[in-house]
């Protein structure tokens, strides 16, 4: 994976709990370009590794802009963050990663919820500068807790933005069943925030007739599985031929880790990639948010940190 060095050069508090950083590159030069929801991969102090969506405008070379919430249901991440990093710091970041592209549509329909505004307002932003229709639909729990809240207001884009929030009248909410009702059929839908928000929209647009094609999504953390079903498999080493039981309750990491085979790895979730491994035999299930529907479907690799098996067998290049 490609990484590369940049330096904290502003730091600033958008809402409550939210902080957002500005990174530029060390040596002053533009930083690889991206597209509107691309994310990032930042290595954190004491050793974590996490992914943060890009916010700032797409044609932005000079800098990249990311927000993060301070979660009290962090596993360190987003306190490293709000506690470690200051102006000036050196940070190694990955180049920025895609899998929530925007899709050539007459009409796009962006829904954020809390900070998963990030990527959504990079779409907004790459929308307007051209000349795309499109709506936006930002709900938050209060004014005080909606970040970019200034800067969308003094966009371009300010009158295509409405603006819900929890502790607001009912007549301000979203009536997300009636929105999707009246939406135009060739539109596509955009969702990104808490797991509930986006299993709210997704299951809304599902009864509503949305085809999967035109809904997408993006979780911050790992979607949620069911793991009732979960059943042993075996996992076989290439170079040693030695074989290992998973049971239901226990990951391939966990597994091998106690037998000393050693996988990098760093989110746990199936986000970060980190111990991505190549599959040479069997079929893999797959339980991560890293991987393309492609990369997927080729079954030659896969992430042993929460992904499984639906054939009794995978044979790891390990």
């Amino acid at each position: 994976m490609t990484t590369l060095q940049v330096k904290v050069a502003a730091r600033r508090e958008e809402a409550e709990g939210i902080i957002g950083l500005e990174l530029v590159a060390v040596d002053g030069q533009p930083l690889p370009e991206f597209a509107a929801g691309a994310h990032i991969d930042v290595y954190l102090p004491g050793g974590l590794l996490r992914q943060y969506s890009l916010c700032n405008a797409p044609h932005e070379r000079h800098r990249y802009q990311i927000g993060v919430l301070r979660d009290p249901r962090s596993r360190g991440g987003s306190q490293a963050v709000h506690d470690a990093l200051k102006v000036g710091d050196l940070v190694t970041i990955s180049a920025p990663r895609n899998q929530f592209a925007l899709q050539p549509a007459p009409h796009s329909l962006l829904l954020a919820g809390g900070i998963g505004v990030t990527p959504i307002l990079c779409m907004a932003e790459a929308l307007a500068a051209a000349g795309a229709s499109f709506e936006m639909h930002y709900c938050a729990r209060s004014p005080a807790r909606q970040a970019f809240r200034t800067r969308i207001a003094d966009s371009g884009f300010a009158a295509r933005v409405v603006h819900h929030y929890d502790d607001g009248d009912a007549v301000q909410q979203l009536d997300l069943a009636s929105l999707l009702a009246r939406t135009d059929p060739a539109t596509h839908l955009y969702v990104c925030g808490p797991d509930g928000f986006i299993a709210h929209v997704v299951d809304t647009a599902r009864a509503q007739g949305w085809p999967e094609a035109q809904v997408h999504f993006e979780y911050f953390g790992a979607a949620p599985v069911d793991v009732a079903g979960n059943g042993s498999f075996q996992v076989k080493l290439a170079s040693s031929g030695e074989v290992y039981t998973i049971p239901p309750e226990r990951t391939v990491i966990q597994v091998l880790a106690e037998h000393g085979v050693e996988v990098p790895v760093s989110c746990e979730q199936g986000i970060c990639g980190t111990c991505l491994t190549r599959v040479l035999g069997g079929q893999p299930d797959h339980r991560d948010q890293y991987l393309t529907d492609e990369e997927r479907a080729a079954n030659d690799q896969f992430t042993p940190c929460c992904s499984r098996a639906k054939s009794a067998l995978l044979v790891l290049d390990l």
